[in-house]
This record gives C-alpha cells, sequence and structure tokens, in this order.
C-alpha cells in the first residue's frame, strides 16, 4: 500500500446483514444474502463542494457533510434490507414498508446531535434494483429524514430541556425574576377562590405545571444536567436495542467494520486473518463522537441563552448544523492526532460506550466489511484531497 493511499480516511456503518463502506470518494455496500453470497454495489459520491465552494469552509462542511451522510446511510439501509430479505419476500407481489428498528450510526450519526442513533426507518421488505439504488429514492430518504429528525428533536431536545428546566424551577436554582416568580395561584385568596370554582382541581393542575414551565436562563450547570439527561435517554435506547436479536447481528457487522478500518489504517491486507486480531473499538467511531458534541453544545447553549423557553427550544434547533459543523472540525482533527491525550480523553467515553454498540463478529462478517472496503476502494481517485468518513 502506497503512502498516499494510506493518508485515506476510511469510515462506515453497519446494516442489515452487511456493511457500507465509504472512502473519500466513493462508497460501497456489501451484504451476505441468505444462501450464503455477498452481493454489492458501489458508486461515486457526488462533490457538493464542487457546486458550491462555499460547503468547503470550516463548519459549513460539516453541516453538508451530515446531510449527505443520512442520506447515504437510509439508502445503505434500504439496500441491504432488500438483498438479506429477498428470499423471504419472494412470493410476496406487494412492496410492504414497516417501522423497523435500525441503527444509523457513522456517516449518518454525528453522535447525538439529534439523537441520530438508533432510528425508525420505514425498510422495504420488496426487492430493489441496483438501478434503483444508484438513482436514489430522493422522496422517500427525505421523509425518513424528516420523521427521524422530528423523533429525535422531541426526544433528545424538547423532552430534556423542559425535564431540566422543571428540575431547576423545583430545586430554587432559577436564576432569572420570570423563573423565580412562580404562579399567583399558591396565595391563600387564590386557593380559597379556587376552592369555590368547580374546575379548581384542574386549575391547579394546571397552575402547578405553568410553574415548571416558567423560563430559566441557561448556564453551564443547567446545559451539563441537559447533557446527562440527553445522554441517559441514549444510553436506556442503545441497551435496549442491544438486546433485540437482530439489532445485535447489526452491532457485530459494526464490530467488523471496525476491526476492517483498523487493518486498513495499520497499512496491512485487507484479509480476514488480519483483520480479526484488531480491536473492535475505534476512537473515531461515531459513538465516541458523543463526548465531542455534549462538550461543544454545552459551551454553545450557555453563551447563546435566552429567559423564554421557547426560545431556547429554538436556538438549539437553529444551533444543530453550527454543533455539527464544529464537532465535526473537532472529530476531523482528531483523525488525525488521535493519539494525543486530550484526544484520547474526549473520545474515551465513546470507546467504553462501543462495548454495548460493538459486538465480536465472525469471519464471515469480517468477509463482508472487507469486500465492501475493497469495492469503494476500487472506485477512489489515487490522488484528490482527503476528507474525513466518519465510522459508526
Amino acid at each position: 500500500m502506497s503512502s498516499n493511499e494510506r493518508d485515506l480516511i476510511v469510515g462506515g456503518q453497519a446494516v442489515i446483514e452487511g456493511v457500507m463502506m465509504r472512502t473519500p470518494n466513493a462508497y460501497a455496500i456489501a451484504v451476505r444474502k441468505a444462501d450464503g453470497t455477498i452481493v454489492n454495489t458501489a458508486a461515486a459520491l457526488p462533490k457538493w463542494s464542487d457546486k458550491a465552494p462555499i460547503l468547503k469552509l470550516p463548519i459549513l462542511r460539516g453541516g453538508a457533510v451530515l446531510i449527505q451522510s443520512m442520506s447515504l446511510g437510509i439508502k445503505a439501509l434500504n439496500y441491504s434490507a432488500s438483498e438479506a430479505f429477498v428470499e423471504i419476500e419472494e412470493a410476496e407481489t406487494a412492496e410492504v414498508k414497516v417501522l423497523t428498528p435500525a441503527v444509523i450510526e457513522g456517516e449518518g450519526d454525528f453522535a447525538g446531535i439529534t439523537g441520530g442513533v438508533p432510528g425508525l426507518f420505514p425498510i422495504p421488505t420488496k426487492k430493489r434494483s441496483k438501478d434503483e439504488l444508484k438513482k436514489g429514492s430522493t422522496a422517500a430518504a427525505a421523509s425518513s429524514i424528516v420523521f427521524a429528525l422530528i423523533f429525535q428533536v422531541l426526544l433528545f431536545i424538547a423532552l430534556p430541556l423542559l425535564l431540566t428546566n422543571a428540575i431547576f424551577v423545583a430545586a430554587g436554582w432559577a436564576n432569572t425574576p420570570a423563573a423565580s416568580s412562580t404562579t399567583q395561584a399558591g396565595t391563600p385568596a387564590n386557593r380559597a377562590q379556587d376552592a369555590g370554582a368547580p374546575d379548581s382541581a384542574l386549575r391547579r393542575t394546571w397552575n402547578s405545571v405553568r410553574g415548571y414551565l416558567h423560563p430559566v436562563r441557561p448556564t453551564v450547570g443547567f446545559n451539563l444536567i441537559d447533557g446527562m439527561i440527553r445522554m441517559t435517554f441514549f444510553l436506556i435506547m442503545i441497551i435496549g436495542f442491544s438486546l433485540v436479536k437482530d439489532i445485535r447481528r447489526v452491532f457485530e457487522y459494526h464490530g467488523a467494520e471496525h476491526k476492517t478500518v483498523f487493518t486498513w489504517e495499520k497499512g496491512l491486507d485487507l484479509t480476514v486473518a488480519n483483520a480479526r486480531p484488531q480491536p473492535r473499538q475505534h476512537p473515531r467511531c461515531g459513538t465516541s463522537f458523543l463526548m465531542v458534541v455534549m462538550l461543544v453544545s454545552i459551551i454553545l447553549f450557555s453563551v447563546v441563552r435566552f429567559d423564554s423557553l421557547l426560545f431556547n427550544f429554538l436556538v438549539r434547533i437553529v444551533l444543530i448544523p453550527v454543533v455539527a459543523g464544529l464537532s465535526y472540525e473537532i472529530i476531523r482533527l482528531s483523525a488525525k492526532k488521535e493519539s494525543g491525550a486530550f484526544f484520547k480523553l474526549i473520545t474515551r467515553p465513546g470507546v467504553w460506550l462501543q462495548n454495548v454498540t460493538t459486538k465480536e463478529p465472525d469471519d464471515l462478517q469480517l468477509e463482508v466489511a472487507i469486500e465492501a472496503l475493497k469495492e469503494s476502494l476500487k472506485l477512489e481517485p489515487k490522488t484528490g484531497e482527503t476528507e474525513l468518513a466518519p465510522l459508526s
């Protein structure tokens, strides 16, 4: 392997009974079918930055990679599902879509910015042609992304914010006049007035809820608790999915992907024998990205803050591309200098979490991951700018 080839940063994503591997300019998906054969598809990646040079700028390029990666991740899942399930569904004449738990990591992850791992996406159970995959079902991918984002915004942004706000109000930690002035329903006069009203119980309940919704201006401590709640939700979801048999298979392919990437990065021949002893936890994994995102969010949301609960929620939505861009730049740097003490520190929690999100693969799974990487490398130009391909 030449030094120029060794500089290529590769990444990937575990899919259903297979692996998607991405190089800077191409991607390939390899899937093990029920009959034991391996099928694959590969294509060059469109260069958005060539059409819009502004997307080459730091921070902006991170947002572009996020959108492209989510779309690519869903296409990879659609392809893997159609190939893995084709024998089972061969007799069916109509296409059926079901909401199936699917792990979206690496290319589509950005590790918890909107809780991108895992998500619920429509998985087709009817075989699709490779031509259809390459053309891409834009509408289906877009609808899946929109559904995932709405679900994840509610679970990983809105709910943690509301819970943290309520905790600060209940504990008396509120630091704004609006937050410290509770509803007048608690005064003796109002309690007497409420007692004579037929709907007093309902009114008292509503007034109590309103009290916890009084806005608290976010501080570093506020955002730290908010981040811990978000992380707790994520861990519960990941651990829950890890108990599902089919998802465990995906986690095994996740481990195969990491071992294959390590083999490439060490300059070894891409063989099962070389990949088998490699670690299955990789510091550039999307789950390691979680700590980076949480730290960036805590700092950024402590600077950009309001006395309005609604504004604090909206600013978290608006700043998602900024958080993504800043975190992307940090991970891009860590990919080159990940042996440093600082980067080891911020990626260590994600490496620990990979004990859950990766499982030890067998040789057949390693063979699939290796084929995916080999196929993507075939489409990689010999020269060109190296860009970060996040791991799952």
